[in-house]
Formats: structure tokens, C-alpha cells, sequence
């Protein structure tokens, strides 16, 4: 009768292959090497994704802030004897003549009832008093002022407040800058996690090999050159970690631009092909941040080891 214990039971073991005998100074999976990919592979994912984020954020911030300095909006208050709509004409035709100006035309209600209708409801649009607006297109190369505007509506005899929307576009400004801060600091977090990671990894590889590193440098091997073996081993493993990583994001990131159309991923999040190239570097970085942690600390390691080994 065949027992199952005959294949996977104790006696299993003695038909397997030896275990292939460890060659060189460094173990094949020392300190969860596998793990620790998976970590840098991770970070490296999640730092592809915050840059291009701030790539999109800061490109859909500078076509608001772009859209809003090549427009102006002008409030024309009626006067005695004077209607409200033919105020906003001839406030229209006084700025269409101003330079700097391409195009001025005065808001009809339907219009205002059009912008209004998504937040105030259809219930209260019909009673509602609505200001006089001028809708001004400023000339890209040489745009009017503020302040050239309110001077012409002035010099017309029209009582008009002009809004340049600039405390709309250095909101927008500074919404951008900040998302990039943040998407630099999340970038510099990830790479402080893989350095430490790898620090540790290090200081166990080590501390696991430590008889053999004192046998070597008595046989006359100098820190450096054990050392370079850490370093060149942990810098390959997150050269290949971060190229896993860095793929899986260009490949979510390609879907997802590929789903979007024409205006990337959403139009208030544009993703263009470019970003997605930019993030080809990134393995290499993620090997440099590998290769100074890991030569620091093997450094740090080594002469620990070489000073106990002299007081010993």
C-alpha cells in the first residue's frame, strides 16, 4: 500500500536534491532579500504615482491660472433713469474699443441663469435679482489691466467694478505648488523607507556573516572591498525592485491614459504620454538611494565590527 508519507512525509526527504552550497560571502536570500524587493518595488510604485500626479496637477493648475489671466469680468451698476441691460451694452462697447482687449460682451440673464442653475435650483432663479456683467477676453500677447479697464468704464461715465480674477488665479497657483510640495515630500518619504530598509538588511547580512568577515580581514581584505559587496548586491536587488514597480505603474498609468481620450485621465487631471516616460528613471534612482544606504551602513558596520574585534 502507497502511503502519501512515502512522497511528502519525513521519509520525503531523503529523495529530494541537496541543497546547492552556498558560494561567496553573501548568502543567496539573506535577511528576507525577497521581502525587501517587495517593499522597494512597492515604494517605487507609490512614488511613480505621486510624481505624476503633481506632473498633472501642475499642468491642469496652469491652464486654469492661463484661462483666467486672458479673462476679466465687469459689474455694471445701472443709473437713474437707466436700464440695467443697456448699461452692460454700452459698458461692452466702451471696453471692446480699450487695447488689449479682443472681445467684450455684456451677459444676457439667460446666460447668468445658465451659470447659476447648478447651485441655486430652478426654484428661486426667476425672483432673483441679478447683477449686470460684462464678460471681457483680454488680448494673450498684451493684455489690459485692471486698472486700464476701470479707467475707460470711468472715463464713459459708467459706475462698473472690474474683477481680473487674479485672487481666483493665486488660489489656483498656490494650490499647485502646494500638491508639488506634497508630491515631493511623499517622494523623499519613500525614498527615506527604501533607505532604511535597506539599512537594516545590510546591518543583518552583516551580523549574519560576521565570522566570515572577521576571517577575511585578517586574511588582509579591507573594508572597502567587503563592503562593495553589500552595496553592489543591495543596489542590484533594488535596480530590479524598481524596475517591477516603476512597470506596474506605467502600466496603470498607460490604462488609465488610454481610458481617459484626448484630456488624459480626467480634465481636471490631465495625464499626458510624456509623464509616463518621465518614469522611466526611476529604477536607477531607487538603485542610487540602495547604493549610499547600503554604503553607509556597511561602513558603519565594518568599523564597529573591526573596533570589538580590536578591544576583543
Amino acid at each position: 500500500m502507497i502511503r502519501w508519507s512515502t512522497f511528502f512525509g519525513p521519509g520525503a526527504a531523503l529523495i529530494r536534491k541537496p541543497a546547492r552550497p552556498e558560494t561567496g560571502l553573501l548568502p543567496r536570500d539573506a535577511a528576507g532579500e525577497r521581502w525587501l524587493a517587495v517593499v522597494i518595488a512597492v515604494l517605487c510604485f507609490l512614488a511613480c504615482l505621486a510624481a505624476v500626479g503633481a506632473l498633472a496637477a501642475d499642468r491642469a493648475a496652469s491652464g486654469w491660472a492661463r484661462e483666467l489671466r486672458a479673462e476679466a469680468t465687469v459689474q455694471v451698476r445701472p443709473r437713474v433713469g437707466e436700464s440695467g441691460d443697456t448699461a452692460a451694452a454700452r459698458a461692452a462697447e466702451t471696453l471692446a474699443g480699450v487695447n488689449g482687449v479682443s472681445e467684450a460682451a455684456a451677459m444676457d440673464r439667460a446666460t447668468a441663469e445658465k451659470l447659476l442653475r447648478p447651485w441655486m435650483g430652478e426654484a428661486v432663479l426667476d425672483e432673483l435679482p441679478l447683477p449686470f456683467l460684462v464678460t471681457v477676453r483680454l488680448d494673450p500677447e498684451a493684455p489690459a489691466s485692471a486698472l486700464t479697464l476701470g479707467r475707460a468704464l470711468a472715463e464713459a461715465g459708467l459706475d462698473a467694478t472690474v474683477d481680473d480674477h487674479s485672487l481666483w488665479r493665486g488660489e489656483v497657483e498656490r494650490s499647485a505648488m502646494l500638491i508639488t510640495l506634497l508630491a515631493l515630500a511623499a517622494f523623499l518619504t519613500t525614498a527615506f523607507a527604501a533607505g532604511a530598509a535597506i539599512i537594516y538588511a545590510v546591518r543583518a547580512g552583516i551580523q549574519a556573516r560576521r565570522s566570515v568577515i572577521e576571517t577575511l580581514s585578517l586574511s588582509g581584505a579591507t573594508d572597502a572591498s567587503i563592503g562593495w559587496l553589500f552595496q553592489r548586491r543591495y543596489a542590484l536587488l533594488a535596480l530590479a525592485a524598481g524596475a517591477g514597480g516603476s512597470a506596474a505603474a506605467i502600466l496603470l498609468l498607460t490604462l488609465l491614459r488610454a481610458l481617459g481620450g484626448s484630456q488624459g485621465l480626467t480634465p481636471a487631471l490631465p495625464v499626458a504620454w510624456t509623464d509616463i516616460l518621465l518614469l522611466s528613471p526611476c529604477p536607477l534612482v531607487a538603485a542610487t538611494v540602495a547604493l549610499a544606504a547600503a554604503h553607509l551602513s556597511a561602513r558603519r558596520e565594518l568599523a564597529r565590527l573591526g573596533a570589538s574585534q580590536v578591544g576583543g
